[in-house]
């Protein structure tokens, strides 16, 4: 079959279409009084993936998380009791911050101000002339955050009341998946963190779409396309209420990568399918979970990226390649060095175009932007998101909490 006759793949419509095809909004991609609605009715009242737990190994581990968009700081824990706690970083006393350092060990902690005492339940154990103040040391306890783990995942909710438990608001069957994933297991990571001046849609959606990886990661991405399927189609699509899940890149051309790439690919896939850490060598599956976490399985890389909004037009983003144990082999070390160095790759070849696209949003040029079938993900992001903006608006002008 010559390539004008060739079948090209295409996904299944049938998971789509209810989603519609009329143009999105411009203005919620960078209007600073959307992304105050979106803060408010989204960031403050969802569950947020702060860290996995292998970062909180035995008693007395600690990480800091600062979350710009709520002006918060907060401490996440293990307790001696091996509980998972998080509290904000705030002194019951005069609210001074108790830890600076990102991560570490402690057995109390001491606020650098009066010397406050608070236990790593976050109660408080002692203060200097206690007796002088009107009150308890129940009442002057650490204030707690909702935090709950699923498949080694850590999310914290900073709603103080939250509609859901996590479970339930991740779902049944997106529970499973995670607790059946490798980041499940997995021992530890590496990590890159940048920052875009870019919306927290734009900079998502981007991850969400193949539409553009035939243009933008000719280069990096040419082992993943194959005459069959040009564009690197998903070959599902799932919605799972505010989540959506894909399958994609379902063909791996190993004779169009580079000799090296072969070697490390299929070492790669090699050791991991023979270790248990892949139950499907050719699996690669996408989780999103609303609104900003994403999670991708794949046979040299099993990655999650978070983006954190900070302004209405500016990101942060936290990218992790999760490994299961200490690699066996140079081999398998270098597979996973050479995982990581090419995640980095394929995504500077994104950045630039997300900031023209935010650059372009900027300018009001635009009233409306369009989706086509490889970007259903991104019109479900703007759907549940613009859905829960409007109830809350609802909940506002009904007489709710205060805006």
């Amino acid at each position: 079959m010559n390539a004008q006759t060739q079948t090209v793949f295409r996904p299944p419509v049938d998971k789509t279409a209810w989603l519609g095809t009329d143009p999105i909004p411009a203005r919620p991609y960078y209007d600073p009084a959307y992304y105050e609605l979106e803060r408010k009715a989204i960031f403050m009242r969802s569950w947020l993936n702060i860290g996995h737990v292998s970062e909180l190994p035995e008693p007395g581990s600690f990480i800091r998380r600062e979350l710009e968009f709520a002006e918060a700081s907060l401490l996440i824990v293990r307790g001696k009791d091996g509980v998972i706690r998080a509290f904000h970083n705030v002194c019951t006393h005069r609210a001074t911050q108790l830890v600076s350092e990102a991560e570490g060990r402690a057995n109390a902690f001491i606020c650098p101000y009066h010397m406050w005492n608070f236990g790593l339940d976050g109660q408080l154990r002692s203060a200097p002339e206690f007796e002088n103040f009107h009150t308890t040391k129940e009442d002057c306890a650490l204030k707690q955050v909702a935090v709950d783990v699923c498949g080694g995942l850590i999310f914290v909710n900073l709603d103080r009341n939250p509609a859901q438990s996590l479970r339930d608001y991740l779902g049944e069957h997106l529970v499973g998946r995670l607790e059946m994933a490798p980041v499940a297991q997995a021992t530890g990571f590496s990590e890159y963190v940048y920052e875009l001046e870019a919306n927290w849609k734009m900079d998502y959606d981007n991850f969400q779409e193949s539409y553009h990886l035939k243009f933008i990661h000719s280069r990096t991405g040419a082992p993943s396309f194959t005459a069959g399927n040009p564009f690197g189609h998903s070959q599902t699509y799932d919605f799972y209420g505010p989540h959506r899940t894909q399958t994609f890149w379902p063909h791996v051309d190993m004779e169009a990568a580079s000799p090296i790439q072969q070697a490390i690919l299929g070492a790669a896939v090699t050791f991991m399918t023979e270790r248990g850490l892949i139950p499907n060598p050719t699996n690669r599956e996408y989780y999103a979970l609303f609104p900003n976490f994403f999670l991708l399985g794949s046979p040299t890389q099993h990655f999650s990226h978070v983006v954190y909004p900070l302004t209405a037009r500016k990101s942060r983003g936290v990218v992790r390649l999760y490994w299961v144990g200490e690699p066996k082999c140079a081999s398998e070390m270098l597979a996973r060095e050479y995982a990581f160095v090419v995640t980095r790759d394929i995504h500077s070849e994104d950045v630039d175009v997300i900031r023209a696209g935010q650059r372009g949003m900027n300018s009001g040029a635009l009233d409306h932007i369009h989706f086509q079938q490889m970007e259903s993900l991104c019109r479900h992001l703007y759907l549940v998101s613009s859905g829960m903006v409007e109830s809350y608006r609802d909940e506002q002008a009904a007489g709710g909490e205060a805006a």
